[in-house]
Parts: structure tokens; C-alpha cells; sequence
């Protein structure tokens, strides 16, 4: 990407899905460059953005907070009577804490009406290709051995905006139990909190940020006990879930993300060749709830 940018004769964006708390020596050597090199860096959230800026070499006036965009999911359908509907989505593989989820949903099988659990999503190409379908096969195992099998549906097919939108919107708890420390950036969870659905979320960087104040029910780690905690809460207390509904935060629609790139855009066309093209009419970063400046621990 390095010797790409070096040879545009044009500004350029380069927009940063994850910052690395604990670079190597060469990650942090070759992000510095492209900051360097680049027009401008968009971060997704305010928390790469601090990342980003306490922990490498960058010029503040060039990074700019443009969030994850989101689906208009504006249909939620009938109740089934099915029982409540536990959703969990995207790229399948290790260290998004699916095992941790099923964990909890073998601890609310007192839930009556019964539980459902839906794993929604393919397995990720690039552990496809080193580790075939292992991660998946180990899900479906944990499930026999924990009894919670028959409560439990996968779809591994692709699903097109549509239909991913109306999964959503027959959910009535979203789990995201992710492993990551690290993860600034979720695009589920934007769309999960873009249609309105409760979240249940472990502490990774993006859930601190967007959940903060209530918005959502935030757990340690690889703690199925605490998840199954927050998820009956979500199912069963009309004072949370009321609260949930009514503090969630306004999501950034595609076309309104959309402008704010080609906003940036024209700036950089406008500043003049050695100008610092981001300076002044750009926003500062914004205060991220809860964030500390030794970034290095968190994602």
C-alpha cells in the first residue's frame, strides 16, 4: 500500500479499520509512513483516534473521526410466540467468543417461553483457508455436550442488506461475547444499535464508546455467567429493556457518512500542495467516555 501512495499525484484518504494497541516495531514503522505519506486518516471511532494519536508518530491535523455507517433497519415484525430470539452475526471464527455465548445459553434454559439462539454469518475466509471449518465444527460440538443443541440455528449462508436486516430485527438481544481487547471498530455492533435491538456486548473498545451510559449491557471477558446475567436482564426486566430503547444512541445512516467523506474530500482538493489541509474547519477528536491515555491496554 506503502509504494502506492507514494506514487498518487493526488490527495488521498486512507481510512483505518483497526489501530494496533501494541505494535511491532514494523507496524508501527509502516503506519507512521502512510500517515505521513497520506492526505488524510479517518478513524472510525473516537478511541482509534486517541489510539492513534498517544501512540504514534501523527499529525493530529490530519486524523479525523468519520463513524461506521449503518442499514435504515426500519421494520420490526410481529412476535413470532417462538420464545425470545438471541442473535449473534458476522465473519465466524476464533476470538469472537461464540463458545462463551452458547456457555450462557446452556444457564438460561429455564427461560420460559424457551430461548432461541441464532449464529448468523460464513466463516471467515482467511481461517477457511488455514484451519477449514474447525472453529464452526467445535461450536457444534460444545452445543451437543452443553444440551443446547435443539436451541440453537446457524446460517452460514451470505446474507444480502434485506435479509440480514430483517434477522435483525427479529431479534430481541444482540450478543457480541468477542475475546478482543482490541477491537475499535464493529460494524455488527453499529447495526445493532442502529435497528434498535438490545445489545449485550464484552468490553472491547467500540462497546465502551458507543455503550457507555447505559446504552447497553457491558460483561467481562470470556464470562458466560455474567453473560446469561445481562441477557435475562435484557428478556425479562421491562425497566432495562425500557431504559435500553430509550438511551440508545442516534446511529450515522451511509448517506450521512457518505457526505462527511466527500466533505473531507474537497478539502484536501481545496488546501493548497504544502498546506495542512485539515486544519481548522475539521472537528477535534471527541471526548470517548471512559477512555485513558495509556492506551496501550485497551483496543
Amino acid at each position: 500500500m506503502l509504494p502506492l501512495l507514494r506514487r498518487l499525484t493526488v490527495p488521498s484518504i486512507v481510512v483505518l479499520h483497526t489501530v494496533p494497541g501494541t505494535p511491532t516495531p514494523g507496524q508501527r514503522a509502516l503506519l507512521e509512513a502512510i500517515a505521513d505519506t497520506a492526505g488524510a486518516l479517518v478513524t472510525m471511532t473516537g478511541t482509534a483516534r486517541a489510539r492513534l494519536l498517544n501512540g504514534y508518530a501523527v499529525d493530529p491535523g490530519k486524523v479525523v473521526v468519520i463513524p461506521h455507517g449503518s442499514a435504515a433497519h426500519t421494520d420490526r415484525p410481529t412476535p413470532s410466540g417462538a420464545g425470545p430470539h438471541l442473535l449473534t452475526w458476522g465473519l465466524l471464527g476464533p476470538g469472537k467468543g461464540v463458545e462463551w455465548a452458547l456457555r450462557a445459553v446452556a444457564l438460561l434454559q429455564d427461560l420460559d417461553p424457551p430461548l432461541r439462539f441464532t449464529i448468523a454469518g460464513q466463516t471467515h475466509p482467511k481461517v477457511i483457508a488455514r484451519h477449514g471449518e474447525a472453529y464452526r465444527a467445535g461450536l457444534h460440538r460444545l452445543g451437543a455436550e452443553l444440551g443446547v443443541a435443539h436451541a440453537v440455528e446457524y446460517r452460514p449462508e451470505y446474507l444480502d442488506e434485506r435479509a440480514l436486516g430483517r434477522l435483525i430485527s427479529s431479534a430481541d438481544v444482540v450478543v457480541l461475547p468477542y475475546d478482543s481487547i482490541d477491537q475499535v471498530t464493529s460494524g455488527v455492533l453499529t447495526e445493532a444499535v442502529a435497528a434498535g435491538v438490545p445489545v449485550v456486548a464484552t468490553t472491547f473498545p467500540h462497546a465502551v464508546e458507543l455503550l457507555h451510559d447505559g446504552r447497553g449491557l457491558l460483561v467481562p471477558h470470556r464470562n458466560p455467567a455474567a453473560l446469561a446475567t445481562a441477557i435475562r436482564r435484557a428478556l425479562t426486566d421491562p425497566a432495562v429493556a425500557a431504559r435500553l430503547a430509550r438511551s440508545r444512541p442516534a446511529p450515522a445512516r451511509w448517506p450521512d457518512v457518505a457526505a462527511q467523506y466527500e466533505a473531507l474530500a474537497a478539502g484536501l482538493l481545496a488546501a493548497p500542495p504544502d498546506g495542512q489541509a485539515l486544519a481548522g474547519p475539521w472537528p477535534p477528536a471527541t471526548t470517548v467516555p471512559g477512555a485513558s491515555p495509556a492506551w496501550g491496554a485497551a483496543g
